[in-house]
């Protein structure tokens, strides 16, 4: 008895590769970390490139280029920042100010400079102008706009510096005391490392696994939800945290099934990309349903859809579904499933 030829399955979609926050092509040189002097050497360099940051925000010249400043131009920021955060949490003391990201080819240093939240970045990607006192030449007026609006509008060069440079600055503002006795604690290896002089431990930068998923059924209809939290129209694919002592596909299986009520069976890993808002590393992956009933609890998702191509086109067209921004993996992932760019 002859076999029927197998029936050829859909072609996989391409991995994520060049994700907007996960191109960095600048080597972050740990060797230079633990040097002494580090950070005070490169400062004392006019050759140094030094990018501001504070609040998630980057000093920009225009949406697609970031301000890069000397030393010089750094530290007069720094000091502008200190005087104009009177009645916010004060500036951070010279040795948590600056921090180390790496070396061009050349050898050029590339510093961070860190300016206090005296004033929280405006909502919606909106730029917050600030006057930059050049000792070179005449004041430039630039802005502040949030990494998360314009990481995909940045080059590769920039887009890796910016996202370490925010990851590293979420992660000193949250971690000013010892975990373990709850002492001060002092910047060490050129803001790489917090040093306890109590009990003698140091910590180091700490990133969250979360698991981003484009889930599919047998008719290749992509699941969005709706968080309860966010404005009316936003729709993405579901997300969360690997919890303790969970596989990053368990959890996109537990994720999905919490949310949704919908059961996740084969699972495949498509990319990842740091999310530094404060420290997430998000891990996207492509999973198929078993099932298709959708069962939202109301509280956490307060609604949860399956898509065809064409109808989220319409929707998105129609401005009835706004889509996740350009620099995140979920736009990426539905973008993925979809073929192609989506508007908005």
């Amino acid at each position: 008895m002859t076999r029927p030829a197998p029936v050829p399955s859909a072609p996989a979609p391409p991995a994520l590769v060049d994700l907007p926050l996960a191109r960095a092509s600048v080597d972050r040189a740990a060797e230079l970390r633990a040097l002494p002097g580090a950070l005070d050497d490169a400062r004392a360099d006019p050759r140094t490139r030094v990018l501001a940051v504070r609040d998630g925000g980057l000093l920009l010249d225009d949406d697609a280029h970031v301000r890069w400043l000397d030393p010089a131009g750094a530290a007069a920021l720094l000091a502008a920042g200190r005087e104009g955060a009177a009645g916010a949490a004060p500036a951070p003391e010279p040795d948590d100010a600056w921090l180390l990201l790496g070396a061009e080819d050349d050898g050029t240093r590339v510093l961070a400079a860190r300016l206090p939240d005296a004033h929280p970045l405006p909502a919606g990607g909106e730029p917050a102008d600030v006057l930059v006192h050049l000792p070179d030449g005449p004041v430039a007026r630039s802005g502040w706009r949030s990494l998360r609006v314009v990481g995909a509008l940045l080059d590769a060069h920039d887009a890796g510096l910016a996202t370490t440079a925010v990851a590293l600055d979420a992660w000193h503002d949250r971690h000013p005391r010892c975990p373990r006795c709850g002492a001060p604690t002092r910047t060490a290896q050129a803001g790489w490392s917090r040093v306890c002089d109590v009990d003698g431990s140091e910590h180091y930068p700490r990133t969250d696994p979360a698991v981003i998923m484009a889930v599919v059924d047998a008719d290749d209809r992509l699941l969005l939800g709706h968080a309860a939290a966010w404005p009316a129209g936003r729709w993405s694919t579901l997300a969360g945290f690997v919890e303790a002592g969970e596989a990053a596909e368990q959890a996109v299986r537990r994720e999905v099934h919490e949310e949704t009520g919908v059961v996740v069976g084969e699972v495949e890993y498509e990319g990842s990309q740091p999310w530094p808002f404060p420290a997430s590393l998000m891990l996207g992956f492509r999973g198929r349903a078993t099932t298709t009933d959708v069962r939202v609890d109301g509280v956490e998702m307060a609604d949860a859809r399956w898509f065809t191509r064409a109808v989220l086109a319409a929707a998105v067209d129609a401005g009835d579904v706004v889509l996740p921004g350009g620099a995140s993996i979920a736009r990426a992932l539905i973008e993925q499933w979809y073929g192609g760019p989506l508007p908005g």
